[in-house]
């Protein structure tokens, strides 16, 4: 991580832990918000108007978080109007890095070899870790957002007039619902499997192991009434939050993280839904097993002779 700008090279995925060794993790620090006009938005300062080729994405197809950003990229047609740059899957003694791994890029906007520069460009004495996704200005040369969900809310509706798009992943009339699903989500699955993962008390690997199974268990049942989605017939960005964890859960999370009572391919529902959304226009390119596998199991603390298992070859049919 950076502390004063100076890159730190003992590198701890283990962010912060509570008394009882729960896994906390680092808030985002730039929120600055696109919006169709260049005004303030729910966070940070205006000054970013929605302008086709001006806004650049690093990602990494390992990373959920990064992939909700990608998934609505490509759901709202916006492939030409924001370009992408992918980091290498696994994290070296520097974090993220731009390389030659097959499926990553070299970093042609700023010509960094490690996301870490990235941040100190912009701000020299930055103290953090240097996370994907980052929304980047070119042409102010500036992270506009470096938060998941703020990303996905913006490139909902920033680029509509440009696009044309009318699919909606935040209606107004499920709002609400929305952001109640979502806080769950978040804690209970999404957040919940590196509670697991990473904890460092068997009291909280188990009250983390307990909450996921418990919404996996509870959306399985969610599911039993046929519709498409977690809202019914209406693609919303809480199944962009759940998908993304869904389609690592047998492939990481299962033994990496010790999630292991049971693999998502042994959930039907579950596992019919991880395939209908897969199935959406453009959501295929953002699902990479080789970059999954082989990031996830590069974390040293977790695994540290870092051998990739083969298995499981598992592929949810819809």
């Amino acid at each position: 991580m950076l502390v004063n700008g100076q890159w730190k090279t003992k590198w701890d995925p283990v962010q912060s832990q509570d008394n009882e060794g729960r896994f906390i993790r680092q808030g985002s620090q730039f929120r600055d918000w696109i919006t169709p006009d260049g005004s303030p938005g729910p966070s940070g300062e205006g000054g970013f108007a929605a302008e086709p080729g001006r806004y650049h994405l690093y990602v990494a197809l390992i990373c959920p978080w990064a992939s909700r950003a990608l998934m609505v990229r490509k759901l709202k047609g916006l492939e030409e109007v924001i370009s992408v740059t992918v980091v290498e899957p696994f994290l070296t003694d520097e974090g993220w890095r731009f390389g030659s791994f097959p499926g990553s890029d070299i970093d042609r906007i700023n010509e960094a070899n490690y996301l870490h520069e990235i941040y100190t460009r912009v701000q020299p004495d930055y103290s953090g870790r240097a996370t994907v996704p980052v929304l980047w200005d070119k042409q102010r040369r500036v992270i506009v957002n470096n938060e998941s969900a703020d990303i996905v809310r913006m490139l909902n509706t920033a680029f509509d007039g440009l696009t044309g798009s009318t699919l909606d992943l935040y209606p107004s009339d499920l709002r609400d619902d929305i952001d109640a699903l979502n806080e769950r989500l978040y804690s209970e699955l999404n957040n919940g499997v590196y509670q697991a993962g990473f904890a460092r008390s068997q009291r909280a690997y188990e009250e983390a192991y307990g909450e996921v199974f418990a919404m996996l268990d509870e959306l399985e049942e969610r599911l039993g009434d046929g519709r498409p989605f977690l809202f019914g017939d209406r693609l919303t960005e809480s199944d962009i939050r759940l998908f993304v964890t869904l389609v690592r859960f047998d492939l990481a999370y299962y033994g990496l993280f010790k999630c292991n009572r049971n693999l998502i391919a042994q959930m039907p529902r579950l596992c019919r839904y991880i395939a209908r959304v897969r199935s959406l226009d453009g959501i295929e390119d953002t699902v990479n097993t080789d970059h999954i596998k082989t990031g996830y199991y590069s974390v040293k603390a977790l695994n540290p002779q870092g051998i990739v298992p083969v298995g499981p070859d598992v592929r949810c049919q819809g």
